[in-house]
């Protein structure tokens, strides 16, 4: 490492740790027998030496699938809540009874219908998208604010601009895992009711990916795009904020720790006021994701699992199910949603402006654990590269 002043003499300690250097200047590796045998070690030396781009993308990931494993249950009983009313029929008298109201009523349906497996449907694509939208996001927002920091002066609209771009790079790459996760999660026991029944039914990850595939076309992997983009507006009040309240609370921006470790305390307060925020402001966006990626698009007219549609249509006579619910008259299904403007002007119609906020409140249970994990895993992840690469730092300096 090279420097304008000398290195600072290592601590007592320090020297302790590390044994002598060895006859062999060539090979950059732990110079005690014992230390050059243990794995875990090695391990250490490879992680401190990685470049910031892989730690971002590394720990990214890693703090997506803590996130996942933990959530994925609240994010079961929330898509359920958001996608309620998608696949009701239109019919001349009232709605049909809800079926999902609340948490723990939520829960129950799901656990007497389907068990604990049904509290974990979609984990797959779950965990699967998260490793690579955490690694994208982190790695590109990490990029975006060195690059946006110089040019400018206003470090809020930096955060913002860099928290835009991480998003929107993550989203175009990963949106057709999440289509394939919403599905899974929408989905319900063949024992439920028909009001509430999507027209699919997928036995696993790869299983959806196929019949998406072959009945509907690459189109349906991208459903739901247009209000996940507008989704950019959550994660540039998000991070912002969460770098905001990190300085007020620790001195420190994202990413960084002090050579005593991070400050859960700062981290955990950071972390749940930004996400309450950005979630209470941006909550509408996800309900409109949801119905569009759980519409399904087209089918052909004949299909071997004789599932076919037709649009609710209108008028003395016709009884017809709506695009988007079961039907065996043959006939081609005709999109329900249709847009942004469109999906919003017919569940404003249909159910009234509280549908926009359904699963609003089992979302932000989710949320903010999910936000806690994912943050303290980063930072912790970092923190540690950090604390392993100033202490490379200090071994190389003693050797001569």
């Amino acid at each position: 490492m090279t420097t304008d002043a000398p290195d600072p003499p290592p601590s007592p300690s320090t020297r302790q740790r590390y044994a002598p250097a060895t006859d062999s200047p060539s090979r950059n590796v732990p110079t005690s027998p014992q230390s050059s045998r243990s794995p875990l070690h090695r391990l250490a030396s490879t992680y401190a030496a990685l470049p910031n781009s892989s730690v971002n993308a590394f720990c990214g990931a890693s703090a997506g699938i803590a996130s996942g494993i933990v959530t994925c249950p609240l994010d079961v009983i929330k898509t359920r809540l958001q996608a309620q009313g998608a696949f009701r029929p239109r019919t001349l008298g009232r709605p049909s009874r809800q079926v999902y109201q609340g948490l723990v009523g939520t829960a129950k349906v799901i656990w007497f219908e389907d068990g604990v497996r049904g509290m974990y449907r979609g984990l797959g694509p779950m965990l699967l998208g998260y490793i690579p939208t955490w690694a994208v996001y982190m790695t590109m927002y990490d990029f975006s604010k060195d690059y946006f920091y110089p040019r400018m002066e206003n470090k809020w609209l930096s955060r913002i601009s860099a928290s835009i771009v991480a998003g929107a790079c993550s989203t175009l790459a990963t949106n057709p895992i999440w289509v394939v996760k919403t599905r899974l999660m929408a989905q319900v026991s063949e024992h439920a009711l028909s009001d509430h029944r999507p027209p699919w039914q997928y036995t696993s990850t790869f299983d959806a990916f196929r019949k998406m595939y072959r009945n509907e076309g690459i189109r349906a992997f991208y459903s739901g795009l247009a209000p996940a983009l507008l989704g950019l507006t959550h994660v540039a009040i998000q991070f912002p904020m969460y770098e905001y309240f990190k300085q007020r609370f620790t001195g420190l921006e994202m990413g960084e720790a002090t050579a005593q470790g991070e400050d859960v305390l700062g981290i955990l307060g950071a972390t749940i006021l930004s996400k309450i925020c950005a979630t209470s402001a941006t909550y509408p966006h996800e309900v409109l994701r949801t119905r569009l990626q759980t519409q399904q698009r087209s089918l052909p007219s004949h299909d071997h699992e004789e599932i076919s549609f037709r649009g609710g249509h209108r008028g003395r006579g016709h009884y017809t199910r709506p695009p988007g619910t079961a039907s065996s008259d043959g006939m081609i299904n005709i999109p329900r949603y249709r847009g942004v403007i469109k999906t919003c002007t017919i569940i404003l119609q249909e159910e009234g402006w509280r549908a926009f906020y359904n699963g609003m409140g089992t979302n932000m249970v989710r949320a903010v654990p999910a936000a806690v994990t994912t943050m303290l895993t980063y930072e912790s992840m970092r923190s540690l590269h950090q604390r392993l690469k100033r202490e490379e730092e200090l071994r190389y300096a003693e050797e001569p």
